[in-house]
Parts: C-alpha cells; sequence; structure tokens
C-alpha cells in the first residue's frame, strides 16, 4: 500500500480542506462530529470513506452533496464551492428509493423528467442505463416485483441517467445478503468503468473498501478526521473485477491485516452521525 495526498499530476475533482462540523444538540451541548477533515478525489477514480462507527463517513457525504453544511472549511467541486443539494452530485442510499408505484423504465426517467428533458432523450437513455444495470428484461417490471438487489440497481440506473458529474453512495448494499452483495460489487465495478464515472461512497466493510476503492480515506473515532489515506499499490493502478481476483493478489491480505488493525486502534461505541 501507499499512502499519498494526491496522485501525482492528476487534478483533483472533489477537493475538501479542514472541513468541520459541529450539531447543536438538546439543552445546548454541542458535539463536533468531524474535524479539520482534508482529501481530494481525482476524476473518474472510486473513493472510499472507512472507518470505524461514529468516525461521521456518513456526515462527510452528505455535506458533499449538499444535505448538511459544514460548520467551517471548504468543499470544492470541479474548482467550484459546494453549496446545496444539486443534480451534479448524485446520491444513493441504502434504503431503497425507488416509487412502488411507477416501472422501471418510468423511475429511471424520473429525475429526467423533472428537469424537462425531452422525452424520446429520456426514454433513450434510461433504456442505456437500464441496460448497463442488466435489467433490460425488467423495464416494465414494478419494485415489488423485484429483489433487493435489483432495486438497487434501479437506484443507481436512475442516479446514472442524470449525468452527475460525481456519484454518492451511502452504504449502497449494506442490506444485501453477502452473495447479492459481492455480486452488486463486481457490477458496480463495471459500470464505473463503462460510465466513466467520479464516486465517493461510504462502507463499513474492509473488504468492499478495498475491492471497490481506487483509494481509502480511513477515518478516525469521533471527531472523525482522515487518519491515514491507502492507495492499494498491489492493484498497480488497475481495477479488479472479481473477487477472487483480488484476494488472490500478493499484498491484499498484509492490506486487510493492517486496516483491521486500524479499525481495532480506532473503534468505539459511538454511532454515526
Amino acid at each position: 500500500m501507499t499512502s499519498a495526498t494526491t496522485t501525482a499530476g492528476v487534478s483533483a475533482k472533489l477537493h475538501l480542506q479542514d472541513v468541520s462540523k459541529t450539531f447543536r444538540v438538546r439543552h445546548g451541548d454541542d458535539i463536533e462530529a468531524i474535524k479539520a477533515v482534508s482529501f481530494e478525489t481525482p476524476e473518474n477514480e472510486v473513493c472510499v470513506l472507512l472507518g470505524p462507527s461514529g468516525c461521521g463517513k456518513s456526515t462527510v457525504l452528505r455535506m458533499v452533496a449538499g444535505l448538511e453544511e459544514p460548520t467551517s472549511g471548504e468543499l470544492m467541486l470541479d474548482g467550484h464551492p459546494i453549496a446545496g443539494a444539486d443534480r451534479e452530485r448524485g446520491m444513493v442510499f441504502q434504503a431503497y428509493t425507488s416509487f412502488d408505484w411507477l416501472t422501471v423504465q418510468a423511475n429511471v426517467e424520473y429525475g429526467m423528467r423533472l428537469n424537462a428533458v425531452p422525452k424520446k432523450e429520456r426514454r433513450e437513455r434510461a433504456a442505456h442505463f437500464i441496460e448497463l444495470v442488466g435489467l433490460t428484461k425488467f423495464s416494465q417490471s414494478y419494485p415489488k416485483q423485484l429483489s433487493g438487489g435489483m432495486k438497487q440497481r434501479v437506484a443507481i440506473a436512475r442516479t446514472l441517467a442524470n449525468d452527475p458529474t460525481i456519484l454518492l453512495m451511502d452504504e449502497p448494499f449494506g442490506a444485501l445478503d453477502a452473495q447479492t452483495r459481492w455480486h452488486m460489487q463486481e457490477l458496480m465495478m463495471s459500470i464505473v468503468e463503462a460510465a466513466n464515472t467520479t464516486v465517493l461512497m461510504v462502507t463499513h466493510d474492509i473488504e468492499e473498501a478495498i475491492f471497490l476503492g481506487d483509494r481509502i480515506e480511513f477515518m478516525s473515532r469521533h471527531p472523525g478526521t482522515v487518519h491515514e489515506e491507502i492507495i492499494p499499490d498491489f492493484k498497480r493502478g488497475k481495477r479488479i473485477t472479481t473477487k477472487e481476483d483480488l484476494i488472490g493478489l500478493d499484498g491484499y491480505g498484509d492490506l486487510e491485516r493492517h486496516i483491521l488493525k486500524l479499525m481495532r486502534e480506532q473503534g468505539g461505541d459511538d454511532t454515526d452521525h
């Protein structure tokens, strides 16, 4: 593994500098959720936020999404300050967010329809991303007829169809069974490659972080900050497409043990904000 602030020679797509967030709770007490978080994500990279429960991973993601405002610090996307939610930042949540009364096709078209995309264009774009996530045969099905993994594919397709600058994912596979989860992880890698997408993702799962991440920002326990930036050098700058190939690489076991040690050192009983 290697540690670095940025990838040499690559400009940042997403830039966070000294970002902090303090929440006011009952009785006027303040809770500092994150403190001086700084990192950069180059374009077309998968950056994973990993760390113990309570380190503020989801808080960071929500601020990048524009759903929370930082108490201090700077968040930039493509050189512009992040201020409020915007379609350029597409979000995929752990909970299933499809509309039960709409078909897969209509769900994927929904955001484009709100943004007044012409009917022909939105149908073509929806069909493209439905095919990308492997749901063409189910385009006229309703969410209640789909498995959990399929519902998350719909959410990913809908988000990508809106042409976001960055894809934000908050434990998107956390509710899935183990087999469906690793299948979705592999599918996500193929989608990211095909769509040439920049991704910022939150996970608690070490193996998932190593498999998906081009870089991992490991956060300390509360108040969370970037404890260590990890770039798995055994991938040699390439993305691994199957879990079997990943765990067979020299260096994988060492990195997994290293992150497990970090988890033990930084672990606590707090809950994420």
